[in-house]
């Protein structure tokens, strides 16, 4: 099992207490990844696949667009640090969540937007999250969010050389880029 390149620890496994996972998709994982990493009071940050329909894809059938997955970020959070809603406020502001089947140049099915919950309270603060986003961005002159979010996918994790790419390979691509509409 390998270890994050940042906080040292294994990418699998149990979680401490007071921690919760919830996995982000904004496009391309690399960038994602890193807007979470910095976070204070994040644990872990991981990439992989989820919302699909193939059991433990490879990137090459996620791109090929057959499995149904989507690239995400599976952000492991301590509750005491960090509220889901502060998570969800990066989500919304760092990429755009109006523009459907693609996220800048990255376009097809794995670069939709999409939060995955694990409990209820998670799915109550996504959704409420997205309807209060929704006023700021269409009083910006915004389209309609296309967001999924959904409970309980299973998530894949993705292979070694994806992991922790841009702290692997600081100029590498990300392709992320918000609205300019901030989450107020």
């Amino acid at each position: 099992m390998n270890n994050h390149t940042i906080f040292n620890i294994p990418l699998e496994g149990d979680l401490p207490e007071n921690t919760e996972r919830l996995l982000v998709g904004m496009g391309c994982f690399w960038g994602a990844e890193r807007c979470f990493w910095k976070l204070d009071g994040v644990y872990r940050t991981s990439v992989g696949y989820a919302g699909g329909h193939d059991e433990n894809p490879s990137y090459e059938e996620v791109c090929k667009r057959t499995t149904g997955h989507a690239e995400v970020v599976e952000v492991v959070y301590n509750t005491d640090k960090i509220s889901t809603t502060d998570l969800l406020k990066s989500f919304w502001e760092s990429h755009n969540p109006t523009q459907g089947m693609k996220q800048g140049n990255d376009v097809g099915s794995q670069y939709r937007s999409m939060i995955v919950c694990y409990s209820d309270k998670q799915l109550e603060d996504a959704n409420k999250s997205r309807e209060h986003y929704q006023q700021q961005l269409t009083a910006d002159g915004h389209s309609e969010i296309t967001t999924e979010i959904i409970k309980d996918a299973h998530y894949y994790l993705a292979e070694e050389y994806h992991q922790q790419y841009l702290d692997k390979n600081p100029q590498g691509y990300c392709g992320l880029g918000g609205t300019g509409t901030c989450f107020i």
